[in-house]
């Protein structure tokens, strides 16, 4: 039998779908029902469905992302997006991520049938554990959640920010996520942060009026001593020499 997670803000949608389709007659057992994103993540962790009904725009979420970090995760599982979200480009994205069905709400019972059939028959055709090959002209996944968590890191790095800070952006877990970034950047996640920390900060240190310890702390560290020994390791000097080479200044 193939398990089953439905999810979607809106309860009587789950709970409709689970009643209406008779899963068992496509092979097919609904393992568990979620109504936002966290909890449908925790579920499709705890169950590894086989096959996600999902809304990808609900409050507060990143639809793209969170589709990413599913195919990213879990390659295997099908994935059908139900959505009142009426936009072409949008779809088209959605389908390049690996999704297998995008349907409209209120969707028809055979778009939803035909859904089904599809995404079983995909998972009939797969041996144990052969993961489904992207759509020709489709988009990585994993590509995408990388340049997604670059993005993020580069937006946040003066705040007290973790791997799993970052990986629950990206609708991943954080073993995930850490293995992506070795793999695609050759670089652990607080290698990049302090990368992305050190730049910043020879921008900043141009401005003399700046003390190091305000430098430090304006791009994320709360112990200057800290920002120091980052900053030796990974330019070489420390950030007063650094500042005396480049800026001219004490």
């Amino acid at each position: 039998m193939y398990k089953v997670v439905l999810v979607d803000d809106e309860a009587i949608i789950v709970e409709g779908l689970r009643q209406v389709v008779d899963w068992s007659a496509h092979n097919c057992q609904v393992a568990a029902l979620a109504q936002d994103a966290v909890t449908g993540a925790q579920a499709i962790r705890t169950h590894r469905p086989d096959i996600l009904f999902t809304d990808i725009k609900m409050p507060g979420e990143d639809g793209l992302t969170m589709l990413a970090g599913l195919k990213g995760e879990f390659p295997r599982m099908q994935i059908a997006v139900l959505t009142g979200y009426r936009d072409f480009e949008y779809a088209r994205r959605a389908i390049r991520l690996g999704v297998s069905r995008f349907l409209l709400k209120p969707s028809r019972m055979e778009e939803l049938l035909e859904a089904l059939e599809y995404m079983t028959g995909v998972l009939d055709r797969l041996p144990p554990e052969e993961v489904p090959p992207p759509a020709e002209g489709g988009e990585d996944p994993n590509s995408f959640l990388v340049r997604q968590a670059q993005a993020y890191i580069m937006e946040h790095y003066a705040q007290h920010l973790s791997l799993q800070d970052v990986a629950d952006h990206c609708y991943v877990s954080q073993w995930h996520l850490s293995k992506l970034l070795n793999r695609h950047l050759g670089q652990p996640f607080y290698e990049l942060l302090n990368a992305v920390r050190v730049r910043r900060a020879k921008q900043l240190m141009a401005n003399p009026a700046l003390r190091i310890s305000e430098v430090a702390e304006q791009v994320g560290y709360a112990d200057t001593a800290h920002f120091s020994r980052v900053f030796k390791r990974l330019e070489g000097v420390s950030a007063g020499e650094w500042r005396n080479l480049h800026c001219g200044k004490e």
